[in-house]
């Protein structure tokens, strides 16, 4: 399973009972992804969020490349809102976190047709049961009953950033609303750790779904 908390998150976003990914899980996928990069950014202490607003802390890059393109992206000099870090370039994170996920032999990439006619990249997961395992594990951060101050951060985002952008091979309309005050409860320990940061997802999401926008190739 990849290690990254963007691989994760494109991941997650996969139907295995169908064997595809669904559109109506990709609506912000590109945001999604940013979310995570964020995330692993403020666990790594490589960014602020006091205040609901975010500066990048002085610090080696991260490795990881797409990290390190979401890191330089973000002010240096006075703390900005969440949104446009989220939101404006979120039509180019797909492909690089995509041809990660490749490279590691964890999908794998070949040309086809969207509706016979229109050429576009087909991504085909390896490992379907290891994606379903990574969808139960999110879903148990819920339905186990845990303390949210207990949970660790990327297990926070993946459950309340799925819940947010409405995955429904993760959380259904009825789950969501069955399990509201536990999703409510996680989403406000991960608002205590990063905040601002779901807020801006969720606006994205909804600002993208409105013009049926919101993942790239």
């Amino acid at each position: 399973m990849p290690q990254t908390l963007p691989q994760r998150l494109y991941l997650l976003c996969y139907t295995v009972d169908q064997g595809k990914f669904q559109l109506d899980n990709l609506q912000g996928r590109g945001q999604l992804l940013r979310a995570g990069a964020l995330t692993e950014l403020a666990r790594d202490g490589l960014l602020d969020a006091t205040g609901g607003k975010v500066i990048r802390r002085p610090g080696k890059a991260p490795e990881n490349s797409f990290a390190a393109a979401v890191w330089s992206d973000l002010p240096d000099a006075k703390p900005k809102g969440w949104l446009q870090f989220v939101h404006n370039k979120a039509h180019t994170a797909e492909t690089p976190v995509r041809d990660q996920l490749a490279a590691s032999g964890d999908i794998t990439l070949s040309r086809g047709k969207v509706m016979g006619l229109i050429p576009a990249d087909r991504v085909t997961v390896s490992r379907p049961e290891e994606v379903r395992a990574l969808q139960e594990r999110v879903r148990d951060t819920v339905l186990g009953g845990a303390d949210p101050a207990s949970a660790p951060l990327e297990e926070l985002a993946m459950a309340v950033f799925a819940a947010e952008l409405e995955v429904t091979c993760v959380w259904s309309r009825a789950d969501r609303r069955t399990h509201k005050q536990a999703l409510k409860a996680l989403a406000g320990r991960f608002d205590e750790l990063v905040p601002g940061l779901r807020k801006a997802l969720r606006d994205s999401y909804l600002s993208s779904r409105a013009v049926g926008g919101g993942w790239s190739a």
